[in-house]
């Protein structure tokens, strides 16, 4: 009997690639950089919990406009985005008939380390942490039909609503009864005198401390963040098989072939997710940590909501962009970003937090919130260019070079061949 030979597994090459993917990529890097400037400026805790009461006129407009467009749309864009390259993973791996675990461990644990290096020495608000964690659930799905996929995205993506909605009732029963009211109100109390301890303890820390003194404060925010997996953890990983069920079912590469989804995502589901992000800034413009009833409970299920839905219509919308000709070449330049996107987002935390931080040029809590999404789009502009002038001489990115040597265990080509960088003049 003749033996079939087995391909190996290997990066996917720049041919291989599928543009509209890199195009989203770049898209969500602006995004992710748009909703963590704030938290490079300023104290993180006091970033996530909605319209800062604090500010007034042209800055409020501005942290509203962030909130309502941006906050919780781009990270569920990243996390669909990352399912969308396991099922491509999972695909190859099938076709050169070759096992994916072990592969994908080594992938995830690697990304596991750059997100623990990440999160510890130069900004606490890591999303790959969390990302490599819930990534090892994905090998359970390796081989799970459509149907499947779809059916326990959209379980996972219902679980933070159907648990902080069961809260918020658990809470209104709790304060309706005058017997358990005033302990509830005083649990609730103590819980919200946490939060101004934590904004104080990174103001100090990464305001004025050293960078020993960040870094310890860094470990610390790093535990709460991970504290929060409860809620946050189903929405992560039920993006994940949604963006796993866009590749498998084959929506993502041929949206043509799927015109009446994709009308519904840009003209049904992201207005309807805006409209259920302007009840909830109507219902609760700014966090209440002091409070857990029915309706700050509907309040955060709305915005969880609508953080889905207006991320799949931006999906949408830009796919559509895609298939328009002149508009497409101008899309185009935000492949090469985001080819590079774990290179950039790292470089978007080293250049904020240098900026900011008190061991750098110290300008904590300095920029207006109005000016910052100028420095977000000029940040931005130059990460577009010098990825796009990288990609011309080198295959990867740098970070993602290393990520691809450490998962398939060999040295991977870096210089594209035939590119000869010009020696310097004696």
């Amino acid at each position: 009997m003749q033996q079939t030979s087995i391909a190996p597994l290997a990066p996917v090459t720049s041919g291989q690639r599928l543009q509209s993917l890199d195009v989203l990529r770049g898209f969500a890097l602006l995004g992710i950089l748009l909703m963590n400037i704030e938290a490079f400026v300023g104290p993180i805790a006091a970033s996530f919990s909605g319209v800062d009461p604090v500010l007034s006129g042209k800055d409020r407009w501005m942290d509203a406009l962030i909130y309502v467009l941006v906050q919780g749309k781009f990270f569920t864009l990243f996390s669909l985005l990352f399912g969308m390259g396991f099922a491509v993973m999972a695909q190859r791996a099938a076709a050169a008939r070759r096992p994916l675990a072990g592969l994908y461990w080594r992938r995830s644990l690697v990304l596991l380390g750059i997100g623990l290096l990440h999160g510890l020495l130069l900004w606490s608000g890591d999303i790959l942490l969390t990302y490599a964690l819930l990534s090892l659930l994905l090998l359970a799905f390796a081989d799970a039909s459509t149907r499947t996929l779809l059916v326990v995205a959209v379980l996972s993506l219902l679980a933070p609503i159907a648990m902080m909605m069961a809260l918020g009732l658990v809470g209104s029963l709790l304060q309706a009864n005058p017997a358990s009211a005033a302990q509830w109100q005083q649990l609730m109390a103590e819980q919200a005198g946490t939060v101004p301890a934590l904004i104080e303890a990174q103001r100090l820390a990464y305001g004025s401390g050293s960078y020993a003194q960040a870094n310890l404060q860094r470990v610390h925010d790093v535990v709460v963040s991970l504290s929060g997996l409860t809620f946050t953890g189903p929405l992560v990983f039920g993006m994940f098989l949604l963006g796993a069920w866009f590749v498998r079912s084959g929506v993502i590469a041929n949206p043509a072939a799927h015109r009446l989804l994709f009308s519904r995502l840009r003209w049904l589901a992201l207005p309807a997710g805006l409209g259920l992000m302007l009840a909830s800034l109507w219902l609760q413009p700014t966090a209440d940590y002091s409070r857990l009833d029915l309706a700050s409970a509907l309040a955060f299920s709305l915005s969880t909501a609508a953080g889905v839905l207006m991320c799949l219509g931006y999906t949408a919308w830009l796919l559509r962009g895609l298939q328009q000709p002149w508009l497409a070449h101008r899309f185009a330049w935000l492949a090469p970003a985001g080819r590079m996107a774990l290179t950039n987002y790292l470089l978007q935390s080293l250049v904020c937090t240098l900026i900011f931080n008190g061991y750098g040029l110290g300008y904590y809590e300095q920029l207006p919130r109005f000016w910052q999404p100028l420095l977000v789009l000029l940040l931005f502009a130059v990460q577009v260019v010098v990825s796009r002038l990288w990609l011309q001489a080198f295959r990867f990115g740098p970070m993602e070079w290393l990520w691809r040597c450490l998962t398939y265990l060999a040295w991977q080509p870096l210089r594209r061949a035939g590119h000869i960088i010009p020696a310097k003049n004696a």
